[in-house]
């Protein structure tokens, strides 16, 4: 089944050409469904780029999915093209009285600044606060689930003595999580950042369960005990050549940046990475979209955050 976005939206040519199924509105419209609406805040510099990688994992499920994209208005992006924002981004201000299926925040470049310290923190609190009573399930990424982990449950971020950058073996702590249903016994998935949370303080609080972890990159994914709320530390929505990317923009800025581990073979950074991700990364957002939106979500949008379903 599709995602249903904007006819003019730029992820629409590059999905359909990778033979993704997507929806146009006009279409949509005809049909006698209700689609789960899905609002993304998207906090990455490279918006166009994060739009896509997410809308692609987000595609392949057998439901309608209505997807919206959110955007600050206490900084604007210097790397987005403006016209671009105000066609397919709208503002808090106009969706702080709907409800949604389901949110997702992302990561930020921002992590060596203390949370007070970001532009938009103050901003970014008021929509975490308005997705307890307007959001079903809320997935955090990377920054964004630091952000959120802080936000909700007091669990501080911690300086790393550098940089994690790689792609990383991971251990499911709990078999039974739905989050991780059909996922073999190890699995990878890629990392960026120069921050974590620690195991120990997640474990500290009675409203957090800990998921998965990596011996390398230590805390993967954590989720609330009313599974209102998910939180994953990397970057599952990453394409292949993205943590090559990074490195070659840091190396450029003359940054002290290690070679990704565990990514380019031979740990060359001329040779073409390959990608063993992938069918993890789509199914961890299916399974969010199913068992933690769908499955619980009101039928009654207005009912959101009022009363839900458990599976």
């Amino acid at each position: 089944m599709p995602i249903k976005i904007p006819d003019q939206l730029p992820s629409k040519s590059i999905l359909e050409s990778e033979s993704i199924f997507v929806m146009t509105e006009y279409r949509a419209i005809h049909q006698d469904i209700r689609p789960l609406r899905l609002l993304i805040l998207n906090l990455m510099p490279t918006k166009i780029v994060t739009e896509t990688q997410l809308l692609r994992k987000l595609s392949n499920s057998p439901l309608q999915v209505e997807v919206e994209f959110l955007q600050t208005i206490s900084y604007t992006s210097k790397n987005t093209d403006p016209e671009h924002l105000s066609s397919f981004y709208t503002t808090f201000e106009n969706v702080k009285n709907q409800h949604y299926d389901g949110m997702i925040i992302t990561g930020a470049p921002v992590e060596n600044l203390e949370f007070e310290e970001v532009d938009y923190w103050d901003e970014l609190c008021n929509i975490m606060e308005w997705s307890t009573s307007n959001v079903h399930s809320t997935f955090h990424i990377c920054w964004g689930a630091q952000a959120g982990l802080f936000y909700h449950y007091g669990v501080n971020k911690h300086p790393l003595p550098q940089k994690i950058s790689g792609v990383y073996s991971h251990t499911v702590l709990k078999p039974q999580s739905h989050l991780f249903r059909g996922f073999d016994d190890v699995f990878y998935m890629p990392h960026s950042r120069y921050t974590c949370v620690l195991e120990s303080e997640i474990s500290a609080v009675p409203d957090l369960e800990l998921l998965s972890v990596s011996e390398e990159a230590g805390v993967f994914a954590v989720k609330s005990t009313d599974n209102r709320r998910v939180f994953i530390t990397g970057h599952p929505e990453y394409d292949g050549e993205t943590l090559a990317l990074e490195y070659f923009r840091d190396v450029e800025k003359g940054l002290p940046i290690n070679v990704p581990e565990n990514y380019f073979p031979g740990n060359d950074p001329t040779a073409v990475p390959p990608v063993y991700w992938r069918a993890h990364a789509q199914l961890m957002y299916s399974n969010w979209l199913n068992y933690y939106v769908y499955q619980s979500t009101p039928y009654d949008i207005s009912q959101v955050g009022i009363s839900s379903t458990d599976f």
